[in-house]
């Protein structure tokens, strides 16, 4: 019964919805992730006091906690990071830099008729413009529901590839951890420096990903690159990073403009996963000195 009344519903919003031409709705998501990877560098270290650390954390937190705003119609989403202004003494430079690599800034268009999405990305100053086909997620519905705000959800799950241009999703190899631990103990500081980042680290295939939505909003819709389900994804979560809707306002009374994205230089995404990790190679050549060549530009590789 639960199941026929489920569908009964969804039908009946579809219905209208196909009438609403105009329809238009506005999403904000605060995001979430775990620090633990990134902190767990700081344990060990004799010269890090713990006002340091305090200090160190507290600049970190605006790279892994962040608001996002999604404008969406019955086709077509822009999903953009919330300006802040920087805190007193934070400035922006590398934290804002890096934030950027993390999932932050630019905006994010996706057409779920078109199965195509445009991210803006930056580098150094250097933009570029993600032109790809939208990824394909194959859903596994759970009998599970829960209230978020007001609305009904449901929970699905998926294995889906990881996002190769978002650092978040790197994760320390095995032994990594170790390595620096033993590093620091041990005192010796220029091997530590010198000591190549991508070497200890990795980026794994696929992640699994858990997924509220509603079908009391029957948009195929969500934040980032999530999409494909009967009904507005209100959250979603990784394990190491929870996206969860704070407000929705439907039809609200000034519209935003949903249109393709047309700033940057245009790249697939792998293409513009190896720029990137091209650059964090030169970065960690420079941090530790000349080893196969100096600065080079932000072109293509």
């Amino acid at each position: 019964m639960k199941k026929f009344t489920f569908y009964v519903i969804t039908l009946l919003f579809s219905v209208f919805l196909s009438h609403a031409q105009n329809f238009q709705g506005e999403a904000v998501y605060e995001s979430k992730t775990s620090m633990e990877d990134a902190t767990k560098q700081l344990d060990g270290n004799k010269n890090i006091t713990p006002e340091m650390r305090k200090m160190i954390e507290e600049r970190m937190r605006p790279m892994f906690e962040k608001t996002f705003i999604l404008h969406f119609d019955k086709t077509a989403s822009v999903y953009e990071e919330e300006q802040k202004l920087d805190a007193p003494g934070q400035g922006g430079g590398m934290f804002k830099m890096m934030s950027s690599m993390m999932g932050g800034g630019g905006k994010h268009y996706k057409n779920i008729k078109d199965k195509r999405v445009l991210v803006e990305k930056d580098i150094f100053g250097k933009e570029f413009l993600v032109d790809d086909s939208l990824p394909a997620i194959k859903w596994k519905m759970v009998n599970e529901t829960k209230k978020i705000g007001n609305y009904t959800c449901f929970k699905a799950t998926a294995i889906m590839p990881v996002d190769k241009t978002n650092l978040m999703n790197m994760r320390p190899k095995k032994g990594a951890e170790e390595k620096i631990k033993k590093l620091q103990e041990e005192g010796r500081e220029e091997e530590l420096r010198k000591t190549n980042f991508m070497d200890m680290v990795e980026m794994p295939e696929t992640v699994e990903i858990t997924a509220w939505y509603t079908p009391e909003i029957p948009i195929s819709q969500g934040p980032g690159n999530y999409w494909g389900l009967p009904g507005l994804i209100l959250e979603v979560s990784d394990g190491k990073t929870m996206i969860l809707c704070s407000k929705i306002v439907l039809n609200p009374k000034d519209k935003a403009e949903i249109k393709e994205l047309k700033k940057g230089e245009k790249v697939t995404q792998e293409e513009f996963a190896e720029i990137l990790m091209k650059k964090i190679q030169e970065m960690q050549e420079m941090r530790g000195g000349p080893r196969g060549g100096g600065h080079r530009g932000m072109g293509r590789p």
